[in-house]
């Protein structure tokens, strides 16, 4: 989507004339929470004048927000700045004007200086608590280039900073509540690229939410790292659960579906557990990562549980949301792992019965306890186990979108689809719902019979009135 924005100007003799607006380009790697990031690092910017483009090579400013989570993140951020790099040669060439290029988010953090040095062409390198000042960052380059990299800052100072108006529009948004992690898994770089747990005030929080709603937002997806671990600040000044975070956000008008993610199974608490259950605005739909089925695994990737201890959260959780749908993440080849663990995670897999997952066979991730950890899997062992996972998990997702067909959903339209008077919704269990007749309903949640089900979507047809 590209932004108008057009500033007023006065000219030298005084006639009022019109500024072009500057151009901003954000390609956004990893987690839901980088694209909250990438959506407020526009804001920041845009009382600058900066609208956004999907055009790089049209962009005054490029920003580059980076996750170190998915295997060789940095070298792909490498290869994306050699271009760009190329792009602002071209565009200084032909008198087109320059380009100004940042690295944001968490390869920033983990590898800022490293940058700096390989690629000179980066004027900016911004870690994920200071993005709220790329303005000040952005003046200062444009002054005097030798200013080039953020200094971090403690995440309430950044979210204190970052304006309460949000662009963009659509009847969906995510809102981030929690950062950081304290579980220290040893695979995982976010407790040393986010910092130790943190979580937004209560008041914060309602007050954005609040504004969304006004904004014609109708579900909100919450975010952390680590987002059910949520301790944020009441209005008695004692700290409230995410459960009572949940309650609390049900009661805003217009506000009618929550979710979040992503959890860890230490923090699924009896009350969490129990809004499910009273809530009809919680989604059941829930992101629970296990990450292996097997016990000694889990005890080298330091996660703090046992895989009893995982299935028998799942069937409380089932019990007191009969219809929740369970979605994970698995990584295959753990330094360490054999036949018989891999076998243990098949086991798990098939006792709890995935609507969803993401699954990746592991690499190391520098500065991480695993990366120099004994018995690292032979490349083909572990591509081969993660085939045998894909396969399962995928039947599991084909079988549960089947088995939506015949059952009324609500579904939340949000865009318009291929083709004429179609349109595409997410459902409760967040697959997506193609609709023919229906591009007069976004941002409407609307029932819908489901006519089929596949591996990633549903179709269905209009099956009654409008629920408001």
């Amino acid at each position: 989507m590209t932004d108008t924005l057009e500033k007023p100007v006065e000219t030298a003799d005084g006639a009022a004339g019109v500024l072009a607006p500057k151009r901003l380009f954000i390609k956004t790697y990893g987690c839901q929470m980088n694209v909250y990031d990438s959506e407020r690092m526009a804001d920041v910017l845009r009382p600058l004048g900066y609208a956004t483009t999907d055009a790089p090579e049209a962009a005054d400013f490029v920003i580059l927000n980076t996750c170190h989570i998915r295997e060789r993140a940095a070298e792909k951020v490498y290869s994306e700045l050699g271009k760009l790099k190329q792009m602002r040669e071209r565009k200084l060439a032909r008198g087109d004007g320059g380009m100004t290029i940042a690295v944001a988010g968490c390869v920033a953090q983990a590898e800022g200086e490293e940058i700096m040095k390989r690629q000179p062409a980066v004027d900016l390198v911004v870690g994920p608590q200071a993005y709220h000042q790329l303005p000040e960052l952005l003046t200062r380059t444009a002054r005097a280039r030798g200013e080039r990299i953020g200094a971090d800052f403690a995440p309430h100072e950044k979210f204190d900073a970052l304006p309460t108006a949000r662009g963009g529009a659509g009847p969906t948004a995510f809102l981030t509540v929690q950062e950081g992690c304290d579980k220290f898994c040893t695979f995982c770089v976010v407790p040393y690229t986010r910092g130790a747990e943190w979580s937004r005030p209560v008041a914060a929080v309602l007050a954005e939410a609040r504004a969304l709603a006004d904004r014609g937002v109708r579900e909100v997806t919450l975010l952390g790292q680590n987002v059910n671990a949520y301790d944020g600040e009441g209005p008695d000044g004692k700290p409230f659960t995410l459960a009572r975070l949940a309650y609390a956000l049900a009661e805003i008008p217009g506000l009618d579906r929550i979710r979040y993610t992503t959890s860890h199974a230490n923090d699924m608490s009896d009350d969490l557990i129990a809004a499910h259950a009273d809530l009809d605005v919680l989604m059941p739909y829930l992101h629970l990562p296990v990450q292996a089925g097997s016990d000694r695994v889990l005890r080298l990737m330091n996660r703090k549980h046992s895989r009893q201890k995982y299935i028998d959260l799942i069937a409380r959780i089932r019990e007191a949301r009969p219809d929740m749908a369970i979605a994970g993440d698995f990584i295959v080849g753990f330094p360490g792992e054999t036949d018989r663990d891999f076998e243990d995670t098949l086991d798990l897999v098939r006792q709890v019965t995935y609507a969803g997952a993401f699954s990746f066979v592991y690499s190391p991730r520098p500065g991480t306890p695993a990366a120099t950890m004994p018995g690292l899997i032979e490349e083909k062992v572990g591509l081969e186990r993660l085939q045998r996972l894909q396969a399962l998990l995928f039947e599991q997702q084909t079988a549960f979108n089947a088995a939506q067909a015949g059952k009324t959903l609500n579904v939340l339209f949000e865009k318009k689809g291929r083709y004429a008077g179609q349109a595409i919704g997410r459902s409760p269990y967040l697959q997506a719902v193609h609709v023919d007749g229906a591009d007069h309903l976004l941002g409407q949640i609307v029932p819908v019979q489901i006519i089929s089900g596949a591996q990633n979507s549903l179709n269905g047809r209009l099956a009654g009135a409008v629920t408001i």
